[in-house]
């Protein structure tokens, strides 16, 4: 039946019914294409169309407005927006006339700048052609916003470049903006294609060259290609590539293999392409271009981290993993054509499943670090132990613990850009090989074969694979696609009871998640597999018994083929008197989660400030790669200055809500003991907790947060800062509420602060706003008013601050926060009234109004201005100002403060300048990590 099936196919996959042709003039210094274009669409659908839609995703790089620039801007890339107009690309000049020469009139959506909607002057019935004619221009876009255009060597690296038709299907055109996700919706066609060229430039392309004619000044290629949905074009002034012959067609490829000679890199090329073919189908083009463009884009995560100088694996390794990953890529991409949007994980699943497979047949042996895993220093942890796949589920694993995994049925547009590039790649993978082990007759290996038989070179949908997924095996498999493939749902089984005699072991589980999927139950003696047993979806009572073989241990999801939520309440003891008791291992740095131990991991750390002086520590944590649900976190120190003990330490409780826009709940205590002068030291003691919030898409870069604590806190008396009873030891209750949405063009940021305590009540609110020119200058205001409930306090130590609070609440990083002169003094940060300026009135304890600004001047020079009223008890309120100069050196490391004119007058004239300039210095690393985070997650 398979057999009927496939020659059917085969028979009716012969021409695309679309016909483009293009006579393309090259213009390499202005990368401008002047292009005359027939296209002669035929109307495959069961419609009457009024109207054709082209895709131009040329156009999406047109302004800073489009869904691309939008996509950009998401994820805070800010080289679009402050690109040059000359570095942009665009389509221009388009005229559109049909068959008979009359003119067509055209037009963009509103929305959709990269799609081009033609109107027709008589509706196209079902089975009926209509041929085109199109004149019009396209700026090629600089190559460094999505590496597809120009570079600055003279190469064009040519990708949907031209006009051509939107797949239709279900009575509509499919139309989808180019965001940068290789994911075009073209219709399947037939390409001829005339290049003309200036001398001294080559090209290099996966369509058939026919013909070429050179003369003087010019060459003219001829180019053609059938059922395609489209293609690669690069040129360059010297070809880059190098042509591999395969047995029925020609690998052209410029991947960076400088270290691994070419008769290495031949027999990798050779060793890829006989695998994909043995365990997918034969390609049906003639050419597959595999280019350092393509890795580049999806590269291989692991492999492409690591400096070159250690990295674990040889560099045959890596080129032969880095041309496998890629070369699978564009083989699907260019020939199983499906909805690249909406179904990717299809795509997605195959490369990894066959990439994981590659390794089980090839690599075995291989670990997640390579060589590093022989190195003695290195054995005890469990990132050296692991098999090469076993990082596939760690990426995936990261985002299902933050809470921030998403369905693999979810579009692309719609993923977050870590799962968009990993997780959910990885995933799709998992979930194969899980069906794989299930079936256990090799059913999804089957199924692909005979899935890209059947559909290469045409259009095909998930409903296909499933059946075909469902035709190769007799077990029930409906779980699979509503459980695995639609759902975000995670998996989590565990032990209930467990009983044993001599010969069987009877046992029942707990299914924590109530999903029920099948899971491998393990007998283990010794290490070594004794027994292996798939267990179908039950009830939680129902009572399993298998034979014992002299198992010590049983282990469920051993091999970690169910990509399950949590491993390490997977096995039990049949020996020890405590069946689940891990051994305490301790592990220096980091590590991946462990879950035959209790890890504690050690690092030692080193911290200062001016009383305590430099403050060295070793940290003691159970915070691995992956969240957890409970975390402890202490680190004892040593002051130097006063020779006591310091230090700080918290215990976090981590609940995640899989389905509510509350997402995350963190319940902690905390606490630390540092010197706040140089005779007194400060205890706090924090019980808190954390409500997040987020959109129903997790896209949006709003977040929301509800932050409530009880800050107990026990100052010292000292000699030579003045105290009052009231700032010794004292408690608040503290409630915020932050909203937020980052971009890199806008930020907005709003915060509301409730402070009780029985010597004062507050209530404050501040509201931040940043905007990014394309001229790159920046705008940036902050609003913050503050007023006191009631306030028995008779010191300024709970008022509030114009330019340097208290930090009565020991939330900031002050080097010396007691400082009223000299360079620590200096020290700014922005909160309350966010001054720079030291001015006489320093502080409110009735209410506070304050407005600070920021424009840039010149690249990181900014001029900064602030103005506020301040309410003192018994006073008329004061107007205060200040205004100066920022050199935003490092924003958030690195800032300087230089005041010019304020309340005080000039400043910038007056003695002893220096003690007036402010500074941001910071030295913790996580600022920065969040800077990086930001785009991923």
């Amino acid at each position: 039946m398979l057999a009927c099936v496939v020659f059917f196919a085969c028979a009716n996959n012969g021409l695309a019914q679309n016909h483009n042709r293009l006579l393309v003039e090259i213009d390499a210094e202005m990368h401008s294409l002047n292009i005359t274009q027939e296209l002669e669409y035929y109307n495959a659908s069961s419609d009457s169309l009024s109207e054709i839609v082209l895709n131009d995703w040329n156009n999406a790089y047109a302004d800073v407005k489009t869904p691309l620039a939008n996509h950009f801007s998401d994820e805070f890339y800010r080289g679009f927006h402050l690109a040059k107009e000359e570095e942009r690309g665009k389509t221009s000049n388009i005229a559109i006339t049909n068959q008979e020469q009359l003119p067509l009139t055209w037009k963009r959506p509103k929305n959709d700048p990269d799609i081009v909607v033609v109107k027709l002057l008589n509706k196209l019935a079902p089975n009926k052609k209509i041929n085109l004619r199109l004149n019009y221009t396209v700026k090629i876009p600089s190559s460094k916003f999505t590496k597809f255009g120009y570079d600055d060597l003279g190469n064009m690296n040519l990708k949907s470049w031209f006009l051509t038709p939107a797949r239709y299907e279900n009575h509509a055109f499919v139309i989808y903006n180019n965001e940068n996700l290789d994911d075009i919706a073209n219709a399947i066609t037939d390409f001829d294609i005339e290049l003309k060229l200036a001398k001294g430039f080559t090209i290099t392309t996966d369509l058939n060259t026919t013909e070429e004619i050179r003369n003087n000044d010019y060459t003219v290629y001829k180019l053609s290609g059938k059922n395609r949905v489209d293609f690669d074009l690069f040129i360059e002034p010297k070809s880059s590539f190098t042509n591999f012959k395969s047995e029925r067609f020609e690998v052209i490829t410029n991947l960076d293999g400088d270290k691994v000679t070419p008769e290495d890199q031949a027999k990798a090329i050779d060793n890829v392409v006989r695998f994909v073919k043995n365990n997918i189908g034969d390609y049906p083009f003639e050419k597959i271009l595999v280019s350092q463009t393509d890795y580049e884009r999806n590269p291989f995560y692991g492999l492409n981290q690591l400096p070159s100088i250690i990295r674990p694996f040889t560099d045959e390794f890596t080129y032969e993993l880095k041309f496998l990953k890629t070369y699978l890529n564009v083989f699907l991409n260019n020939s199983l054509f499906i909805n690249n949007r909406k179904e990717s994980w299809i795509h997605n699943g195959i490369q990894v499943f066959i990439m994981m497979k590659y390794i089980e047949e090839n690599y075995p042996d291989t670990k997640m670090l390579g060589k590093a895993a022989s190195f003695r220093l290195l054995k005890s942890y469990n990132l050296t132990n692991l098999d090469f796949n076993e990082q596939y589920s760690y990426f995936y694993m990261l985002m299902a613990r933050k809470n921030l995994d998403q369905e693999l049925g979810t579009p692309k547009n719609n993923l977050i850009k870590f799962n968009e590039q990993i997780a959910s790649k990885y995933r799709a993978g998992l979930s194969l090989r899980f069906l794989e082990n299930y079936s256990e007759n090799n059913a999804v290996s089957k199924s692909i074969r005979a899935f890209y038989t059947v559909n290469k070179a045409k259009q095909t949908s998930e409903s296909d694979f499933e059946n075909l997924l469902k035709q190769q095996t007799a077990k029930e498999i409906d779980w699979f696609f509503k459980t695995i493939i639609h759902s975000r749902d995670l998996i989590d089984y565990k032990f209930n009871k467990v009983t044993k005699t001599t010969d069987s072991i009877y046992f029942s589980l707990k299914n924590k998640t109530h999903i029920n999927v099948p899971v491998p139950v393990y007998g283990i003696k010794n290490g070594e597999i004794v027994f292996k047993k798939w267990l179908e979806p039950a009830e939680n009572d129902s009572i399993y018994s298998v034979k014992r073989n002299d198992a010590n241990k049983i282990v469920l999801n051993y091999k970690n083929e169910v990509p399950e939520y949590n491993l390490r309440n997977n096995w039990k003891s049949l020996k020890s008197f405590f069946p689940n008791n891990r051994p305490i291992k301790f592990v220096f740095m980091k590590d991946l989660e462990d879950p035959f131990y209790n890890q504690v991991l050690y690092v030692p750390t080193l911290e200062y400030n001016l009383y305590d002086g430099l403050i060295p520590g070793i940290r003691l944590h159970n915070k691995t790669i992956l969240d957890k649900p409970f975390t402890f976190d202490i680190n004892p120190a040593y002051s130097t200055n006063t020779s006591t003990f310091s230090g700080a330490g918290s215990f976090t409780i981590n609940q995640n809500y899989r389905n509510s826009n509350l997402y995350n709940v963190k319940y902690s205590l905390s606490g630390s003991y540092f010197h706040y002068a140089p005779d007194a030291a400060y205890s706090k003691f924090n019980p808190n907790v954390q409500i997040r919030i987020r959109e129903d898409d997790f896209r949006d870069n709003r977040k929301q947060l509800i932050y409530l604590r009880q800050v107990m806190v026990n100052r010292e008396k000292s000699a030579l800062i003045p105290n009052d009873n009231s700032s010794e030891n004292y408690s608040v209750f503290n409630a915020k509420y932050f909203n937020t949405k980052t971009e890199v063009t806008e930020h907005f940021n709003f915060v509301s602060d409730v402070q009780l305590s029985g010597k004062f009540g507050k209530l404050a609110a501040e509201l931040e706003y940043r905007k990014l020119f394309e001229n790159n200058r920046q705008l940036s205001l902050r609003f913050y008013t503050g007023t006191f409930l009631y306030n028995n306090s008779n010191s300024n130590f709970f008022n509030f601050a114009l330019d340097r609070p208290t930090d009565y609440l020991f939330d900031y990083g002050y080097y010396g926060r007691s400082e009223n002169s000299g360079f620590f003094s200096q020290q700014l940060i922005i909160a309350e009234g966010g001054f720079k300026s030291k001015l006489d009135t320093a502080f409110a304890n009735q209410w506070i109004t304050t407005v600070n600004a920021g424009y840039t001047i010149w690249n990181w020079v900014e001029m900064y201005g602030d103005i506020g009223v301040l309410k003192n008890r018994n006073k008329n309120p004061e107007f205060a100002f200040d205004s100066g100069i920022r050199l935003n050196l490092v924003t958030d490391y690195f800032e300087l403060y230089l005041p010019v004119y304020s309340t005080n007058g000039w400043e910038i004239g007056q003695k002893n300048y220096n003690e007036k300039i402010r500074f941001i210095i910071t030295f913790s690393p996580k600022i920065l990590v969040n800077l990086f985070n930001r785009k991923w997650f």
